[in-house]
Parts: structure tokens; sequence; C-alpha cells
């Protein structure tokens, strides 16, 4: 049997993006042991993809705020230790980052990762013993893809599948509801608060919930600002990524920022409208099989009647 250790530890759209290349790898190798590699943070929704024998979680960001302490040496070593106890047919650093190809050494297994001109930062292809040429210009899912399929020995074919199932994850919900994904880590990438206003009440006037994610103190008090001007709305408690998972597969559509759960969304195959005003969607847009519209780009503005008409082509007919 083949093991196969995937490196690709962080952040939640990056993970995401490396499930394709996962769901590839089983269908190519259907005997092979998969293990993945991952912050803790995100050790749920790893467990989520069928093809996934076993989640490796690694604590970087919390240990690196936290060097001086004994115990997060011990933790690391622990962490170590684990990666040292079996031998990799392939281990393959899908991120190719310094921090992750560090983890490649500590693995015991033929080291793979993209060759200089393919990287994002090109010391860590000091950490290789085999490097791959793999286009810069391509979608995250597809580098992902071809870098393991090079590793693996054999040629990605067919549409992205993230190997999630919608029906199977999707809750039960008394009244259809819409996400609306106002939260992202950078300020550049925000849509107008008034904005949401608009669109939440829009949406309740197409008979549909909204339901509000946070994920930080602050973007928990900008659910709670927007809320507070939106009828039929709620804002659910703070969850792990599987049960937040389970929220966005049950939801009618989500209208969401460049963020991480956008990723998921699309994903999942939930109708998807992105807004793009801090970012560039061509090389890390989401991508899926669900309908997903994509609006905008770096320095542009998506006004709200923009956003309006894209929600009305992804809702299905009834809902309209």
């Amino acid at each position: 049997m083949v093991d196969v250790l995937f490196i690709k530890t962080s952040s939640l759209g990056d993970v995401v993006h490396n499930m394709p290349a996962v769901t590839d790898a089983r269908r190519a190798r259907p005997t092979a042991r998969l293990v993945w590699v991952v912050e803790e943070a995100f050790v749920p929704l790893a467990r989520l993809h069928p093809g996934v024998d076993e989640v490796v979680p690694v604590a970087w960001r919390r240990w690196r705020r936290a060097l001086q302490r004994r115990s997060t040496w011990q933790e690391i070593r622990r962490f170590v230790a684990s990666l040292r106890g079996r031998d990799y047919d392939a281990v393959i650093d899908t991120q190719g980052l310094v921090r992750t190809a560090v983890i490649t050494r500590f693995a015991r297994g033929r080291r793979h990762g993209y060759d200089r001109r393919s990287v994002r930062e090109g010391l860590a292809t000091l950490c290789y013993e085999v490097r791959h040429s793999v286009g810069r210009d391509l979608h995250a899912v597809a580098r992902n893809r071809l870098l393991t399929g090079a590793a693996l020995g054999y040629v990605p074919e067919g549409p992205v599948d993230y190997g999630l199932d919608r029906a199977a994850l999707a809750p039960r919900a008394e009244r259809p509801y819409a996400i609306l994904l106002h939260a992202t880590a950078r300020a550049e990438k925000e849509w107008p608060e008034a904005d949401w206003i608009a669109l939440g009440r829009a949406l309740a006037d197409r008979d549909l919930d909204v339901v509000l994610p946070w994920g930080t103190p602050a973007e928990e008090a900008r659910a709670k600002r927007l809320a507070d001007a939106l009828p039929r709305v709620r804002i659910p408690d703070r969850r792990p990524l599987d049960e937040v998972a389970r929220l966005i597969a049950g939801a009618t559509v989500v209208v969401g920022v460049d963020t991480g759960l956008l990723h998921l969304a699309a994903a999942l195959g939930v109708p998807l409208v992105s807004i793009f005003v801090g970012s560039e969607p061509a090389l890390t847009g989401p991508t899926g099989t669900g309908p997903i519209v994509t609006l905008g780009g770096d320095g542009l503005r998506c006004g709200l009647a923009e956003v309006e008409a894209a929600v009305d082509r992804v809702l299905p007919l009834r809902t309209r």
C-alpha cells in the first residue's frame, strides 16, 4: 500500500483548494493511505473529505506566539515524532512556503514540491528532493492538482471535485435562508455595511432569512450592527468548521466577500455570489460545480444593484 502525506496547513481558502487534489489522489491510487497535515483549526474540515484516512494537526499559529514556553517545545517535539513515526512513499507540499517546506524535512519519505519558478517562497525548494514545474498563472486548485499528479505519477482529469456531499451535510431547515459572508481579515476587501443592510432587506423580500456568521470579536460586532437594521436575521454562535460547513450546505444562497468561507461555499456547490473589491479573483476566485457569479476585482467597486441582479441569476426559480 502506498502512503502519501499532504502538507497544506492554512489558510481556510488554501485548505479548501487542496481538496480536489486529494480527490484525484484517491481516485488514481484507491488503495493508498492518504494523510494530511493541517492547522488545528482546520482539522474538522479536512476530516470531512471521505478520501482522507488520517489528519495530523499542527499548531504553528499558536506555537509562534508562545515559543518562550517549555510546553510549546514539548508539543513541537511530539508533532515531529508523529511525522517520523511512519515512512511515506511521497510527501507533497502543495503550499510552497518555507514553514511548510520545513515540515517536509521532518517527514520520512520522498519530498515533492514546486520548483523555484513555480513556488511562492524560493527558499522552500531547498527542502524538496523532487521539484515540479507548475505555472504560477494557473488557479490555485489547478496548481494543487497538477503538483499532486506529478508527484504520484498521473495526469489529473475531469471537473473539480472537492469530495464534499452537500446533500449529506445540509441540515433540515424550517425556513430557507441566505448566508452573508460580510467578514474578511483585510479591510480593503470589505463591502460597505449600508450595502449589506440593503441586500439583507432585499433577500427578506424574497422570503429568505438572513444568517450572519463571524469568526472574531470585531466580526461579531459587525454582524450585530447589520442585524440591528435587518428583519428575519440570526447570528449563529461561533462553531467548528465542520458545523459551519453544514450550515453553509443548507443555505439557499451565499453572498460573500473574498474570504475562506466563500471557497467552502463554492466547494459545496451552494448558489454563490462573490464580491471582490480588494483582490483579484483570477488565481484564487471561487470555483465549483454550483452556480457562481463573481463580481469586481482589485480596486473595483461592486454596486448594490449589480449584486442583487447576480443573486437573482443564481437563486433557484422557486425562490426568485
